[in-house]
């Protein structure tokens, strides 16, 4: 018999969790073990039950031969999503119920500031706690530089330097890797996610391809997301490298990864209808002449406010759409039956 309070569980009653999303099957753990289950389509596509993805906790009906019926997705303690990259189809899940978000980023060519706040957006914004950690410190001399640097805009965050290759800083993973608790890896293609995985598993949990000589980058294997249970008891989830990371509801999430941002807008300008241009007495500007606000923070800054408020306003569009469509359906099919009757 499986205990559901080593993947996590925080409850009586144990439930069973996704451990893997495929097309339309899912694979969970529950106490009778490892099993294959689908959507109970009533449930589902009935009473608009949230669909589930990696790390949640679900109901099931289970089967002993077969596949077993997921009934009802649990509240989660923290969640991640972006915009599905398929037009049209709104928000996608990626993750739930973790309890810390690895950020992570190579040391060589990869190394991308501003792609590591928008991760590190969407992770404040998750519920987690998230930590930067830069991989593949043994292909550089000296990353104390680069460090210095994610430091300064990963404002109140744990930045870690490793090597799945020759074991630098894993053991400063350990605090983060406790018995109960999850981890989702969250960063692009050849970052290293599996290979970091593979060596904090100490064996070949997941496939990891040669690295590339002439960009020092690994292509990466995961084709969808999936969580392992590490040898000390902690849950990893990884997630396939993704290219694009639509904002997706980060209000909070922004307050927290621009931190020091906030604080300046806190302050408040001379005219309250400062667009930080070049009013009179704007604390950003002034902020930014001193040095004590980069001005790329601010434009990053800037850059994923109006993408998140772009995504708001455009999924507000497309649901009064949605609804009106289906307004304009409800009064021609009650005028053809009334047209009916009539005759």
């Amino acid at each position: 018999m499986i205990q559901m309070e080593s993947y996590g569980w925080r409850g009586s009653d144990a439930p069973a969790r996704i451990t893997a999303v495929h097309r339309d099957r899912y694979t969970l753990i529950c106490p009778q073990g490892q099993v294959y289950a689908r959507l109970k389509t009533g449930a589902y596509y009935g009473r608009g039950e949230e669909f589930p993805t990696v790390g949640d906790f679900v109901r099931i009906q289970y089967e002993d031969a077969g596949d077993s019926l997921i009934l009802q997705t649990l509240p989660r303690h923290s969640f991640f999503s972006r915009r599905n990259p398929t037009k049209g189809q709104g928000e996608q899940a990626i993750a739930a119920n973790f309890d810390t978000v690895f950020v992570m980023s190579s040391l060589n060519h990869d190394l991308n500031p501003a792609r590591i706040e928008r991760y590190l957006t969407l992770a404040w914004q998750s519920g987690a706690t998230p930590v930067v950690i830069l991989t593949k410190a043994d292909l550089v001399d000296d990353c104390a530089a680069q460090l210095h640097h994610v430091q300064s805009i990963a404002i109140g965050v744990d930045v870690i330097a490793v090597s799945a290759h020759t074991g630098q800083g894993l053991k400063d993973l350990a605090r983060y890797l406790q018995p109960g608790k999850t981890v989702v890896f969250l960063g692009s293609s050849g970052v290293g996610k599996s290979s970091l995985i593979n060596a904090l598993a100490g064996e070949a949990l997941m496939d990891v391809r040669e690295i590339r000589e002439d960009d020092s980058r690994g292509r990466h294997t995961t084709t969808h997301r999936q969580l392992f249970m590490l040898p000390g008891g902690a849950a990893v989830i990884d997630t396939p490298g993704m290219r694009e990371l639509g904002m997706w509801d980060v209000s909070s999430g922004l307050s927290d990864a621009f931190a020091d941002v906030e604080e300046v807008l806190a302050r408040g300008c001379k005219f309250g209808n400062c667009v930080h241009g070049s009013e009179p007495g704007c604390a950003v500007k002034a902020a930014i002449a001193s040095g004590e606000l980069p001005d790329a923070r601010w434009r990053a800054y800037q850059t994923l406010q109006q993408e998140a408020e772009y995504t708001e306003n455009r999924e507000q569009f497309l649901r009064g759409k949605e609804q009106w469509h289906k307004s304009i359906a409800k009064w021609s099919k009650k005028m053809k039956w009334s047209g009916e009757i009539r005759k």
